[in-house]
């Protein structure tokens, strides 16, 4: 385990070593960022919409108490999908999705020869192929997850009001209760450290993937594996360094 830790540090070190050209850098990051975010908005969207949903419906089935206003239900799906779905569980499904197409693209490359033909051409090809691939997710994926804050929000009022669990007022009127704007700035590191993760592990296993077809899709199955175990032990550390 140390040694892949220390193997990571070292490639993650030689990505700033023979940068190319910070025109060629913005081109390719643009790129990276189309396929990381734009591609992933369907998934975002439905995967955040239905959580909201569930979150309002199991929210108001427990609070079956005369005494606990309604709008207590819009206040909880509130704090849960800022503090923690929303970024948490977004990060996952991109862990999934995201992390392995990285990783397969990269170790496919690999296998044919390609990131040697480009070290042959004198580029440094781990900062030609990852550091685009890292600094993308590190812009996109906050912008995914003000998408999923909005969006579970939403799908727990339309839930909420749709099953008559809670009016559209009373809802309103928790999700405005005690609003704390830092827990959006939390959701929002969150998000960037998670980027950071997601890309830079997937990046490493899948540029380090030797073999044929078959060890390409273990490297994407171990980039999955890799990246969410990271986002949770990272969800924990700054769960307790920032609240």
């Amino acid at each position: 385990m140390l040694q892949s830790l220390g193997k990571y540090l070292l490639f993650m070190s030689t990505l700033f070593i023979r940068k190319e050209s910070g025109r060629i850098l913005f081109n390719r990051t643009i790129d990276e960022a189309i396929l990381i975010g734009i591609n992933s908005i369907i998934i975002v969207a439905i995967v955040s919409t239905f959580i909201g949903a569930v979150t309002c419906v199991q929210v108001a089935y427990n609070l079956d108490n005369a005494f606990i206003p309604r709008s207590t239900i819009g206040f909880m799906v509130r704090e849960m999908t800022i503090l923690e779905l929303a970024p948490t569980i977004t990060s996952i499904v991109l862990a999934g999705k995201v992390g392995s197409s990285i990783a397969g693209g990269l170790g496919t490359m690999q296998i044919t020869e390609q990131v040697d033909a480009l070290e042959v051409m004198g580029i440094n090809s781990a900062s030609y192929l990852v550091l685009p691939k890292v600094v993308a997710a590190i812009l996109v994926f906050p912008m995914l997850v003000i998408l999923a804050m909005f969006l579970s929000i939403l799908g727990g009022y339309v839930a909420g009001t749709l099953s008559g669990e809670v009016t559209a007022q009373e809802y309103i009127t928790g999700i405005r209760d005690q609003f704390i704007p830092y827990n959006i700035t939390f959701a929002l590191i969150k998000s960037v450290v998670f980027a950071f993760l997601i890309s830079s592990i997937s990046s490493f296993r899948g540029y380090y993937t030797t073999g044929g077809a078959l060890e390409v899709g273990a490297a994407s199955t171990a980039a999955v594996t890799n990246s969410v175990i990271a986002i949770l032990i990272g969800d924990f550390v700054l769960a307790y360094l920032l609240l």
